[in-house]
């Protein structure tokens, strides 16, 4: 089991909270809860060990195809594919952006 834990640059501001996928079904589980702050922080919990390097380049893909909010994403990835990964941040993105 590994913990890592990523600061990257806001670039929008939302507001309240939103959850994707459930990690007890053999799913990703993500977090968001979003503040007025100036960076996104990323609480990443994975079953995957020597994956820091795989999650920086997924943000890092992220940053150029859309505005990261500020405030705080927990992931529980439960060994999730990048792609699937991909798509729960995205949701929980799109969710609170419509609350």
């Amino acid at each position: 089991m590994e913990h890592i834990t990523l600061t990257v640059p806001a670039s929008r501001t939302l507001s309240g909270k939103a959850l994707a996928g459930v990690v007890g079904s053999g799913d990703m589980e993500v977090l968001f809860t979003a503040d007025q702050g100036q960076t996104l922080t990323i609480d990443i919990t994975t079953s995957v060990d020597n994956s820091r390097s795989r999650w920086e380049a997924l943000f890092s893909r992220l940053e150029t195809v859309s505005s990261l909010p500020a405030g705080k994403l927990t992931i529980h990835d439960f060994g999730a594919t990048p792609g699937v990964a991909r798509i729960r941040i995205e949701q929980v993105f799109e969710e609170v952006s419509y609350a």
